[in-house]
This record gives C-alpha cells, structure tokens and sequence, in this order.
C-alpha cells in the first residue's frame, strides 16, 4: 500500500472530494491541515511517505526536503508550473512531478473584488456596520477612471474585458506584450513609466520570475498618484513589501490591495496587516470549489496512472 500525503489543506477539503473508501485498499492518504513551518518539521513529519500532493507554492519543495525524503517517489502539485519545487533536485532522485488543470478566472474575479474592496471602502464600512455606524466614507467610481494592466496574458486578459465593462479606459504594459492583442482587446499599449504615471488604479498579472522580482519598488510607488491604488493578486514578491508598507504609511499612494505576499501565510505581527488602506486576503485567487476539486481528483488520477507505468500530465520543467 503506497503511503501519500496531502500538504496544506487548510480547509480539510480532500477528504471532502475524495472517496477515500474508494481507494482504501491501495492507497493510504493523511491529510495536514497546517503548513510547516522548517524543513526539519517537514522532514520529520513526510520521511514514510512515497508520494505527496501540493497546493501550488505553500510547502516550498526544496532541494533539502527532497534530499531528507529517500522513500519519496512522486510529487502532485495543483497546475502545471510550481516555482516552489526544486525540480533539478527531483530528477537527479528520480522523482516524477506531475500536475493538473487549473481554472483562471478565479484569480481575475479577486482582482475586481479588491478593486471594488477599495474604491468602495468596504472594510472600513463593513466594520463599521458591525459597530453601528452608517454611511461613514465616499467611495469613487470605476467609469472613466484608468486601469493600468501590468501583464496581458490569460488573466490579465479577462481583467482588462470587465474594466471595459465598467466603462474605464485600459492600459497595459509588459515586457513581452502582445500589440495586436492588446489592440484587440481595446487595450491600450503604454510603457511602464506612463502606466505607472497615469493609471488610477495598477493590477499586477505577470507570471514571477527573476526579471520581475521588485519590480515595483519605492521609485515606482514614488510615481504613482497620490489618489491611485495597487492592486497584486500575482505574486508577493513582485513588489518590494518593505517599500509597499512605507508608501502605505506615508500615503504616498491611496491604498493597495493584495492577495499574495513575501512570506506566507502572512505572520500575525506583519506590518500590513495594521494599515487600514491595506486592504488584505489570504492568498484566496484560486481557492474554489471548482478548482479544487479539479486539483485533487486529477491529483489522484495522476498517482493511479504512475503506479500502472502510464504517468500522466508529467511537468518536466
């Protein structure tokens, strides 16, 4: 009987979509509900295990974890890219990593709950109705304001349709933009210094890696309106948090709006979490019924397929 275990499932929704009965013969599935917090935690917690199943970027996957874990075989992360896992490290042990389909409209549809979290004032007004008070903040409008897009691929995409939707102008700029789709998406092309300049509100979909890490950082932030918001539901290290928290402090820009950050879950006495024009989610842009349950089926249909030699969505990286 193979020995699997399921990381990160903060909600305990596995054994909620998986019939373990189903499998009960086959394969043995323990479910962690809390992230670890050191490698030698996790070591000592998975050294039995053959296989493990992730939620993309929780559990880092390290050459060190990979290198204390000699039972471990296969990995099964939620998607099909994890900047997370070490992958020269599992193929110098032989390790399989495979993956699944996800959904991207989820990430999108925060993005405008953000956005509207924040020119609405939500969080204050929703504190404020749970303390009795009425109508305590005027909130701006979306028409005829400028949504400045940094990323135009599939999520950035389906952001810029609702912003025209809302009747706003969109702008975009990446370093490898596509002209003649961001012409047909009515999407106006502008360089990043414009972007940052004009927009009234700035929305971050780029994919992370080295050439975008602290891409946004105190001089960027510096170029922004004083009126204007940011919005982040791509990946906390794509904007400096240091230099974030102190433009928040000095109101160097009217607020931001973030579902991601450097380190996560985000610590208790983390800074952000005391800005009242910060306003914050857990990292919740693909946390839906429909995904993961997409995630741990296909999960389970992928481990099926390895232990019959007929691995499946393979990620070779």
């Amino acid at each position: 009987m193979i020995q699997v275990a399921v990381l990160d499932d903060y909600q305990n929704a596995f054994k909620q979509i998986i019939d373990l009965k189903k499998y009960k013969d086959k394969i043995n599935f323990k479910v962690f509900n809390e992230p670890f917090f050191s490698s030698k935690e996790t070591i000592a917690a998975l050294e039995e295990f053959e296989a493990i199943f992730i939620m993309r970027e929780r559990t880092p996957i390290t050459k060190e974890l990979i290198d204390g874990l000699p039972k471990l075989k296969y990995i099964f992360t939620s998607g099909m890219r994890n900047k997370a896992i070490d992958f020269e490290a599992a193929k110098k042990k032989g390790i399989l990593v495979c993956g699944t389909e996800i959904n991207s409209n989820p990430a999108a549809e925060i993005t405008w709950a953000l956005i509207l979290g924040l020119l609405r004032n939500m969080k204050q007004e929703i504190d404020n109705m749970f303390q009795g008070y009425w109508q305590t903040s005027i909130g701006f409008e979306l028409k005829g304001k400028l949504l400045g897009l940094i990323g135009l691929g599939k999520i950035g995409s389906q952001v810029a349709k609702i912003g025209k939707a809302f009747g706003m102008e969109v702008c975009a700029w990446s370093e490898n933009l596509n002209l003649k789709h961001a012409n047909d998406l009515g999407v106006l092309p502008m360089s990043k210094e414009d972007l940052l300049k004009n927009s009234d509100i700035i929305s971050i979909h780029v994919v992370f890696g080295d050439r975008y890490r602290n891409l946004i950082t105190k001089k960027e932030l510096t170029m922004m309106k004083k009126t204007s918001f940011i919005v982040n539901t791509s990946r906390g290290r794509i904007i400096n948090e240091d230099d974030l928290i102190e433009a928040l402090k000095e109101e160097t820009i009217a607020g931001a709006g973030l579902d991601v950050y450097d380190k996560e879950p985000l610590p208790q006495d983390h800074k952000l979490r005391f800005l009242s024009n910060a306003l914050l989610l857990p990292h919740i842009g693909y946390v839906t019924a429909e995904n993961y349950s997409k995630f741990y089926v296909q999960m389970v249909e992928n481990l099926i397929a390895c232990l019959n030699n007929k691995p499946i969505r393979v990620i070779s990286n």
